[in-house]
């Protein structure tokens, strides 16, 4: 489960310091260097649900082996990659390729809760959240040792020997044939339970919103119109189908849910505009090696640790959801405050106090997802929470995109930052004016029972 779950977010931090090395080796601007992160996200929007169906249908090993064994052929094709658009090309099989390990996990804590009888996977999803922190530790420290040692094509390299573990692993131990999946094969055909019209105007529809946000300009209206269309036609698809891919009934109906997807996309602006802005600007705007823009945000991740361990001990989100919210507003006041002559301890700085909703946030969000989805399906509403996450990590991509525009200079990373505080204080926002959170504390204080 923890293996699964870690590939993602490893491949999102070792290429936050790969960007500069790749941008000078195959002479790309950051404007188009920012598809490497946006592919992979784009990728991983579309693969997680649907995957995630897929799991709470057929259980999660067959999906997981599929999607895992896919990330080394990603490692391979990043490697031998000529140029940028076959990089591109590795990036979005990646995102393909991680999409089941979270889903997949969050489908075997619900399936081992309801063999046990016991609801109480506090423990498990915080050593989830923790795992995925740590990784998040090693990726930009790793990502600079391998670029290092071996170029920037070994951060590509790294995925072959992680997906052979994870298939390994993956055979020796997820259950075949979990019960609820069973059951759940005996209800109609597969093309109607899969819904694939349903998916394929979900997928066009985040297409085009890709698009826009990579290139925010008056003359592309027209995708935003193909984009609305497009939204237009899935919600009515979703409303008629017999299964449909993503339940809006019951979905629309469920306003906690709805109101924690909203929180994560928010979230994951301003942290994946951390991310992914601050490494290039440290790097090309402060001058720093890709090893010592890697240092630097060890802080982060290790306070995120601490914080994720410290509060999956306590009950409840709506504290831990406040506490990150004021963490992520504090965090990008200070980065306004940076120059290029700024000392190093002020860099140390930023990167400690994101470290608190870095911890804080993801745990409550995943924690919410767990105790507001239909039981039924587990799997696909995780998935669809990092869907949201990762349609905020476009978001972010697409702000950075245009705040450096040819250069990670200090001015667009000023500009980047009042995105980000703009995000910031709306996240502030959802979650004081959101009354549901009191029954996601109760929930999960009676499953501790």
């Amino acid at each position: 489960m923890i293996l699964g779950s870690v590939l993602n977010p490893i491949n999102s931090t070792i290429i936050s310091v790969a960007l500069i090395p790749i941008a000078r080796a195959l002479g790309a601007p950051p404007s188009q260097t920012a598809w490497l992160v946006s592919a992979l996200y784009l990728a991983t929007s579309l693969g997680q649900p649907v995957v995630g169906r897929l799991i709470d249908i057929f259980g999660p090993r067959r999906l997981f082996l599929l999607s895992t064994g896919l990330v080394g052929v990603a490692g391979v094709v990043g490697t031998l990659a000529p140029d940028l658009g076959v990089l591109i090309l590795a990036r979005v099989l990646l995102g393909f390729g991680t999409c089941a390990g979270y889903p997949a996990a969050m489908a075997l804590v619900r399936s081992e809760a309801k063999r046990t009888g016991r609801d109480s996977p506090g423990g498990v999803l915080t050593a989830l959240a923790v795992a995925n922190q740590t990784i998040a530790v090693v990726g930009p420290l790793l990502g600079g040792l391998l670029i290092a040692v071996g170029g920037w094509r070994a951060t590509f390299a790294l995925n072959v020997p992680l997906a052979v573990a994870a298939v390994l692993l993956g055979l020796l131990r997820l259950p075949k044939s979990p019960p609820a999946a069973d059951g759940e094969r005996q209800r109609g055909g597969l093309v109607a339970r899969l819904d694939l019209p349903g998916m394929g105007l979900f997928a066009a529809m985040l297409t085009s919103l890709l698009l826009i946000l990579m290139d925010l300009h008056l003359h592309n209206w027209y995708l935003a119109v193909i984009a609305a269309g497009l939204g237009a036609a899935f919600g009515v698809r979703e409303l008629r189908a017999a299964t449909p891919f993503i339940d809006l009934r019951v979905l629309g109906g469920n306003t906690p849910l709805l109101a924690t997807y909203g929180r994560a996309l928010v979230a994951y602006v301003v942290a994946y505009s951390f991310l992914y802005g601050f490494s290039q600007w440290t790097e090309e705007g402060y001058g720093l090696s890709p090893f010592h823009a890697g240092l630097v945000q060890i802080p982060m991740f290790l306070l995120a640790i601490g914080a994720s361990i410290v509060s999956g001990r306590r009950r409840g989100v709506r504290g831990k959801l406040l506490v990150g919210a004021a963490g992520q507003i504090v965090a990008c006041l200070v980065m306004l405050t940076l120059t290029g002559s700024s000392p190093l301890w002020t860099l140390l700085l930023v990167a400690l106090i994101f470290g608190v909703p870095q911890g804080l946030n993801n745990l409550a969000l995943q924690n919410s997802v767990y105790f507001q989805a239909d039981p039924e399906r587990t799997a696909s509403s995780a998935g669809l929470l990092r869907t949201f996450a990762y349609v905020g990590s476009m978001v972010a991509s697409s702000a950075t995109a245009v705040s450096f525009g040819q250069r990670a200079d200090t001015g667009g990373m000023h500009e980047l930052a009042w995105v980000m505080l703009a995000a910031g204080v709306l996240y502030l926002l959802l979650t004081v004016f959101d009354r549901t959170l009191g029954r996601v504390s109760a929930a999960d204080t009676r499953s501790a029972k």
